[in-house]
């Protein structure tokens, strides 16, 4: 999964780096490169990209739910050393 995420981003940067050159030379057609370029960021390389991050993350560490508990906690005890 790493390297399709590797070639994945390096196909869509050199798509992007070539609209870009291709834009400079007054074509239109390099507008549309780069709005493909951005789409495909946005809507197959992050999703992919998320999905290899978090595959096997248990999702409570994420939330607040840890910190709001530490801090009742610490509340409690500084309540009680006073």
């Amino acid at each position: 999964m790493k390297y399709i995420l590797i070639t994945i981003l390096v196909l869509i940067l050199t798509a992007l780096t070539y609209g870009f050159y291709i834009k400079s030379n007054g074509d239109t057609f390099g507008e549309i490169i780069i709005g493909i370029s951005v789409l495909a960021i946005a809507f197959i390389f992050m999703p992919l990209f998320i999905y290899h991050r978090y595959k096997n993350k248990n999702m409570k560490d994420f939330t607040f739910e840890k910190f709001k508990n530490d801090l009742e906690e610490r509340s409690k005890s500084d309540k009680n050393s006073i």
